[in-house]
């Protein structure tokens, strides 16, 4: 029996379990997670206009393991060592595999100064309500909003959720009917922020912005922050309330463990998303680092697409094949305002960008429901 290894209860680690219960129903599956839940963050966006409640976006996995026969072990991972073999925890427990499949996600970079006094929405329901709270207690002010990525990993970031948090405020401050009392303002250290996404987009979303008198502080370093104050290269912002989403780099253990790692601080992985150097050791979602074009970015769908090819080519390995399947690049997201829309896809043959749909709102909730159903 092939005795196969996951880490983590995110979107890539679970894409992995599926795939591989649908094309081995006999293989041994154990999942190694300091929980046994699964948080759909897609959708943490509508938490401060009360559109969803935090634990609706938590799902118990009880069931879900239960149907594909998994075990689980609640951990957090240590070490991975002996070329991806063997697991071991903090509490010392140590778990041997055939194969092992890396879905643990990764870190966000908190090393500027002062950026314990900015909240990062996407750690998690608590961060979303946190700001939820705190719109609801001010009166007015200044809202500063914005992203940086990690610049030895260009891929390592999160921008698009940001971009809903700022449009999605804009528009509950406006029903509310307190949108005067608030400014708006977004940073980024880029000149063209969202370029990932198509050429043509930062200037559209830039555009966008100047329509709903949103402020912007472009093309300047980011240096730190004080309790109300963001600091960058080409001044300071004054503000009553700051969000920022850092860069991203991986699992706090890669350094103490035997895998390779990119300059950015990810595992390194190569286009059948294999760990380089190594067999039947995979890894899919953020904590990886994939080949690819420069406008790869950290999303769930990428997350999920790199999981099912880890999956297929680690059942390949153990049966003795080469891996043969390679990673599908594409991005995908709605950039949601709470109350519409806006499409965005990119291929290698180029991006699909449609204008602000109310329909496009109701497509990304009702997407929610057809996703979560498998697991709950």
């Amino acid at each position: 029996m092939m005795h196969i290894t996951i880490l983590g209860t995110g979107f890539a680690a679970l894409t992995a379990v599926r795939t591989l219960r649908k094309r081995n129903p006999n293989a041994h599956i154990t999942v190694i997670s300091p929980h046994k839940s699964l948080v759909y963050l897609p959708s943490i966006i509508w938490i401060p206009a009360r559109i969803r409640q935090g634990e609706e976006l938590r799902v118990d996995l009880s069931r879900f393991f239960e149907r594909m026969n998994v075990q689980f072990i609640e951990g957090t991972v240590a070490q991975v060592s002996q070329g991806g073999r063997t697991v071991t925890l903090t509490d010392g427990q140590s778990i041997t595999n055939d194969g092992l499949i890396i879905a643990s996600g990764g870190r966000f970079i908190k090393k500027l100064p002062g950026i314990e006094h900015v909240i990062t929405p996407c750690e998690g329901i608590e961060a979303a309500e946190k700001i939820r709270d705190r719109l609801e207690q001010m009166s007015g002010g200044t809202l500063a909003i914005g992203f940086s990525g990690n610049p030895k990993e260009p891929s390592a970031m999160r921008g698009g959720p940001m971009f809903e948090f700022l449009f999605g405020i804009d528009t509950l401050l406006r029903q509310q009917g307190r949108r005067d009392k608030f400014e708006l303002i977004f940073f980024n250290p880029a000149e063209a922020p969202g370029k990932r996404l198509g050429p043509q987009v930062p200037a559209r979303i830039v555009e966008l912005m100047g329509k709903r008198n949103i402020k912007t502080h472009l093309g300047h370093k980011i240096k730190g922050f004080e309790q109300n104050k963001v600091i960058t290269e080409g001044g300071e912002i004054e503000a009553d309330l700051i969000l920022f989403m850092p860069g991203m780099t991986g699992p706090a253990w890669l350094s103490d463990s035997d895998l390779p790692a990119s300059e950015g601080g990810l595992i390194k992985a190569d286009e059948f998303a294999r760990v380089v150097g190594l067999e039947k050791t995979y890894v899919a979602g953020d904590a990886g680092s994939f080949p690819g074009p420069e406008w790869q970015a950290k999303q769930a769908h990428a997350a999920d697409i790199q999981a099912e090819v880890a999956a297929v080519n680690l059942l390949a390995e153990l049966s003795g094949a080469q891996p043969q399947a390679k990673i599908k690049h594409e991005l995908i997201c709605i950039i949601d305002t709470l109350t519409h829309g806006i499409f965005v896809k990119r291929t290698e043959k180029g991006t699909t960008l449609l204008p602000p749909c109310r329909l496009m709102h109701w497509a990304k909730m009702a997407f929610e429901w057809w996703y979560l159903r498998q697991y709950r």
